[in-house]
C-alpha cells in the first residue's frame, strides 16, 4: 500500500511549480539543481509533501521502514517512447520537459539526501533511464528487459548510493512488474551468529555487472569485501558474490546459509504504477526484479522508470568531497 497519495490538486500544483524551473537537468545540472533548492525552500510546494517526507525520514531513523510509495506524482505530460538500441540518446533528442527530474531532485532536497552520480556512466548524469536496451537482453542488468536477482545498485563498486528512487514514467497497466525489497535486519534474523560473524569478514568477492564493464573497462571484480557491515548494511548481488580464493571453508557455509535465509526472510513486493514513486534503502537492503504476468513482451519492454541515487546526509556525501569529478558535488569520479 502506497504511504502517500497526492490528491489531483497537489499533482497540478506540483507540476505547476517544478515544471517553471528553466534549466536543464542534463546541460546544466548545477543551475537546474539550485533552481530546485530554491522551489524546496518556497511556499510553491505542498506542505503534504514535507510532512510525508519527514515521516519517510523517521522510519529510516527509528527502523521501522527502509521502503515506502508514493502515488499520483508529478511526471510530464508527454512521455516519449524510446528505441530499444540507444535509449539514452533517444531521450535526449525528444524529451523536452523535465517535470520528473525536478521532482526527483525535490524529494533528495526536501528529505535532505543529496543527490549522487557516476562520472563513467551516461557522461554523468544524475537522472538514470531504467530502460531496456537491446544489447543487454536478456542479461543481468538493470538496463535489460530480464528479471533481476536480489542485488544492491552497484554492489562490487567502492562508492555506493545510501538510498535510491524510482519514478514510474511509463509502466504497462497490463504488465506486472514488480520490484521485490528485503531489509537486511530481517536477513540477519535467519542467519546464526556464527555465520554472521563470517559474513561480516572481507573473505568476499563481487563482479560488476555487464553494464558496469561495459561503461568503465576497468571494472571487472570488486576487492575483498564483507557482505554485512555496520548494523545490518548488506552488501551481495545474488550469483555474482562469491568467496574470495583463499577464504576460509567457513566463508562458503556461511555464503550458503545466506542464500537460504534470502528465501526465508519477509519481503515487501510492489507493482510501480505510472506515477508511482518507490523510495527504498540500497545498502541496508536487497532488491529484486519479478516479472510476474507478462502478456505482451514487447509492450513490457516499453517501460520507463526514472532513477536516482542519494546519499544517507550531507555528511555521507561530503565524505567523498576528494573523488567529486569536475568539483560538481556528488559526481563520483570513477
Amino acid at each position: 500500500m502506497p504511504m502517500y497519495v497526492f490528491t489531483d490538486g497537489e499533482r497540478a500544483r506540483l507540476c505547476a511549480a517544478l515544471g517553471r524551473i528553466a534549466e536543464h537537468p542534463y546541460q546544466e545540472y548545477e543551475a537546474f539543481s539550485h533552481s530546485v533548492a530554491r522551489l524546496a525552500a518556497s511556499p510553491e510546494i505542498p506542505a503534504s509533501l514535507s510532512r510525508v517526507l519527514g515521516r519517510i525520514r523517521t522510519e529510516r531513523a527509528e527502523g521501522t521502514s527502509n521502503a515506502h510509495v508514493l502515488r499520483n506524482c508529478p511526471i510530464d505530460e508527454e512521455i516519449p517512447v524510446l528505441t530499444g538500441a540507444d535509449p539514452v540518446a533517444d531521450k535526449r533528442a525528444k524529451k523536452k520537459t523535465f517535470v520528473g527530474e525536478a521532482f526527483l531532485a525535490l524529494v533528495a532536497a526536501l528529505s535532505r539526501t543529496p543527490l549522487m552520480a557516476y562520472s563513467s556512466r551516461n557522461d554523468g548524469d544524475f537522472f538514470t533511464d531504467v530502460v531496456a536496451i537491446d544489447k543487454y537482453h536478456g542479461m543481468q542488468t538493470g538496463f535489460s528487459d530480464s528479471e533481476l536477482v536480489y542485488h544492491n545498485d552497484r554492489t562490487a563498486h567502492w562508492a555506493r548510493a545510501d538510498y535510491i528512487a524510482l519514478l514510474g514514467l511509463r509502466c504497462p497497466e497490463q504488465e506486472f512488474i514488480y520490484t521485490s525489497y528485503v531489509d537486511g535486519a530481517r536477513l540477519l534474523e535467519h542467519l546464526s551468529a556464527e555465520h554472521e560473524a563470517v559474513l561480516r569478514r572481507p573473505h568476499f568477492v563481487t563482479s560488476f555487472d555487464v553494464y558496469s564493464r561495459d561503461t568503465n573497462r576497468r571494472q571487472s571484480v570488486s576487492d575483498p569485501h564483507a557482505i554485512f557491515e555496520g548494523h545490518h548494511d548488506v552488501r551481495y548481488l545474488d550469483t555474482f558474490t562469491r568467496v574470495n580464493p583463499g577464504a576460509p571453508e567457513a566463508a562458503k557455509d556461511a555464503l550458503l546459509a545466506l542464500r537460504d535465509a534470502l528465501v526465508l526472510a519477509g519481503k515487501q513486493r510492489h507493482r510501480l504504477r505510472t506515477g508511482d514513486l518507490l523510495l527504498f534503502a540500497n545498502q541496508a537492503g536487497l532488491h529484486s526484479r519479478d516479472k510476474m504476468e507478462i502478456n505482451d513482451a514487447e509492450r513490457a519492454r516499453t517501460r520507463w522508470l526514472l532513477k536516482t541515487y542519494t546519499f544517507a546526509d550531507d555528511a555521507a556525501a561530503d565524505r567523498f568531497a576528494d573523488r567529486w569529478h569536475g568539483g560538481v558535488r556528488g559526481l563520483i569520479s570513477d
